[in-house]
């Protein structure tokens, strides 16, 4: 499956957080490194989205849109680095 960058957060993102979070940095939980989220590797499937980290390929998070709500899961961040 081919992977998109994680600039195509900007759209489902903005929904919950009221800055460009493909600016925001992240900490894999897997490997470290500390990356912009628009470096990311994206995988869509319909209304869910994956996304991966560049390096490892660890999953970083999920977005699931479903009927009425967004989901999102970030399990795979040790730390996310929002600019003000």
């Amino acid at each position: 499956m081919n992977h998109l960058d994680g600039n195509v957060l900007a759209g489902p993102l903005s929904e919950l957080f009221c800055v460009d979070m493909t600016v925001a940095v992240g900490r894999c939980g897997g490997c470290g490194d500390e990356s912009v989220l628009a470096s990311a590797m994206v995988y869509e499937s319909g209304p869910d989205i994956v996304v991966r980290c560049h390096n490892c390929d660890d999953v970083l998070m999920t977005v699931v849109r479903a009927p009425g709500d967004l989901r999102v899961e970030m399990r795979g961040f040790g730390m996310i680095k929002v600019p003000l």
